[in-house]
C-alpha cells in the first residue's frame, strides 16, 4: 500500500495470473512440475536436492495442485486487501502516532478492523474456490494417482460423464451446492460474531 516508484508493476504482476485462463496456467504448471524436464526439479537438482514426483506421488500431488491454485488466485486476494488498506484514512495513523501507538497497536486497532470486510471476502472466495477445484486436478492428474487429487467437482464430473450416473451426479451437485452455502453461512456468522 506504500507509494513506491514501481507500484503499478507489482500490482499488475500479482494480478496477471488471475486473468490468465485456468487451463493455460494449469498446463504451464504441469510442465514446471515435470519429473525429468520440469524447471522445479531441475532447480532442486542444481541445489543438490533430490527430484520430487510432483504429480505422480499420491503424497505430494494434491499439495502441488494446491500450490498452483494458490499462486493463481493470490493476486485477487492482494487486490482485495489493497482496497481495504486504501480505505483507511491516513489521519487515523497520524492520530495513533500522536497517542504513542506502536506498529502492532496500529495494525491491531486500525488496519485489521479496516480490512476485516476484505478478509471475510477472501475467506469466502478461497473456500468456494477450494470446494470447486476442477480444472487443475482434471488436467494435471485426472484425479490420480490413486484418487489422491480427486476433488468433489471432479468426482461429480466423473460420475456423470465417465460412468453415466446422471441422477447420482445431479444429486451430488445439489447436495454440494447446499453444503457450500452452509459453510459460507457458518463462516459469515463466525466472522460477524467475532466483530462484536
Amino acid at each position: 500500500n506504500q507509494k513506491l516508484f514501481i507500484r503499478g508493476f507489482f500490482r499488475a504482476s500479482f494480478f496477471l495470473p488471475v486473468v490468465i485462463s485456468g487451463v493455460v496456467v494449469t498446463i504451464l504448471w504441469q510442465q514446471l512440475y515435470g519429473f525429468e524436464s520440469g524447471l522445479i526439479n531441475r532447480a532442486l537438482s542444481g541445489l543438490g536436492l533430490g527430484k520430487v514426483e510432483w504429480l505422480t506421488s499420491s503424497k505430494v500431488a494434491m499439495v502441488a495442485i494446491a500450490l498452483m491454485a494458490t499462486w493463481k488466485n493470490v493476486g485477487l486476494y492482494v487486490i482485495l486487501f489493497l482496497v481495504g488498506l486504501q480505505s483507511v484514512p491516513e489521519s487515523y495513523y497520524e492520530a495513533a502516532d500522536v497517542e504513542g501507538a506502536n506498529a502492532w497497536q496500529k495494525f491491531r486497532f486500525i488496519t485489521l478492523p479496516a480490512i476485516n470486510p476484505m478478509l471475510f471476502m477472501v475467506v469466502i472466495l478461497s473456500t468456494i474456490g477450494g470446494f470447486s477445484l476442477f480444472i487443475e486436478p482434471y488436467i494435471m492428474t485426472g484425479g490420480g494417482p490413486l484418487n489422491s487429487t480427486l476433488s468433489a467437482m471432479l468426482y461429480i464430473y466423473k460420475q456423470a460423464f465417465e460412468y453415466y450416473h446422471m441422477g447420482y451426479s445431479a444429486t451430488l451437485g445439489i447436495f454440494f451446492a447446499i453444503l457450500v452455502m452452509l459453510v459460507v453461512a457458518v463462516q459469515k456468522y463466525a466472522i460477524e460474531n467475532d466483530d462484536e
